[in-house]
């Protein structure tokens, strides 16, 4: 009786490894058959997303290649798969790893480009004061922004030396600041080179002018951590009314498994939980919009 059992359970294992191992052939195949061919709609996307990565890189002065970050979110998903595979995770950190694999890098791309842009908005009145200081003894625009490259630090310097390279290589000066302004993607610093534009083209004493950008560009500033203190609680309470549902909801079906089965077996049930989550996007786009306070 014992040896009919073993030979039983020695075929399902041989089953079970035989369509493994079946599965993971029509897997290789298939992704060999699509990839060989370069016009694939894989090589395309492949092509479109490293290349939409490596345009948000360049701005911020960061060289490396979009194809190394894309096959490293490639391997990323292969480990995670064959993790998969080997401990069986849950559906729910499978599903987590998944999104954080597909989005973390551009995610973290732009919270890079943010937070560059905001490291130059804290620059940028001792940049203006610097060019202003090097107007007085220079007259040329073009010459005084080289100058102030050996004063200001990065990422300001790496911006300003990019500029300067274009006016020497037939650029004109217009055409620099707004390359450099559309870069950046700052309102402050468009208010700043626009300063110095207009200033340049309509004459009198820009020193001046842009010393008094910087002072308005410092009192904003200031003005700016004002509004940021006085609605950090009301941010705060923002993300407590925001969780709040959330937690309630899974702290009462916990301790009372099927708590909420009422809402989910009727047509009623649906409407009023459609009517409530309407509420409470609403209610959290209306917080957000009166905590925006826009200097």
């Amino acid at each position: 009786m014992t040896l009919p059992r073993f030979n039983i359970a020695l075929t399902n294992e041989l089953l079970k490894s035989g369509g493994f191992l079946l599965t993971a052939m029509g897997l290789f195949v298939t992704a060999w058959a699509t990839t060989s061919n370069p016009q694939s709609f894989v090589w395309r996307y492949w092509a479109r997303y490293t290349s939409s990565l490596e345009r948000k890189l360049r701005p911020q002065f960061i060289w490396t290649k979009g194809r190394t970050i894309a096959a490293g979110q490639a391997a990323a998903a292969f480990v995670l798969l064959f993790t998969h595979v080997l401990v069986h995770l849950s559906n729910l950190v499978l599903l987590l790893g998944s999104i954080a694999i597909l989005f973390g890098p551009t995610v973290r791309v732009e919270m890079m480009r943010r937070e560059r842009v905001l490291v130059i908005e804290a620059q940028l009145d001792n940049t203006i004061l610097a060019l202003a200081n090097a107007l007085k003894s220079i007259p040329s625009i073009g010459a005084a922004f080289q100058s102030v490259v050996l004063v200001v630090q990065d990422p300001t310097r790496q911006e300003i030396e990019l500029a300067v390279k274009e006016m020497k290589v037939g650029s004109t000066l217009d055409q620099a600041l707004l390359h450099m302004a559309a870069r950046i993607g700052s309102r402050q610093v468009d208010s700043a080179l626009s300063a110095v534009l207009i200033g340049r083209q309509v004459g009198g004493n820009l020193p001046k002018v842009l010393e008094q950008t910087a002072t308005s560009l410092r009192e904003m500033a200031r003005l700016e951590g004002v509004v940021r203190t006085k609605t950090a609680e009301g941010k705060a309470q923002l993300w407590v009314m925001a969780a709040l549902p959330v937690v309630l909801i899974y702290g009462l079906n916990w301790q009372w498994p099927g708590y909420f089965d009422v809402l989910t077996k009727s047509i009623s049930g649906y409407i009023l939980v459609l009517i409530c989550g309407l509420f409470w996007v609403g209610g959290l786009l209306l917080a957000r919009k009166i905590l925006n306070v826009d200097i």
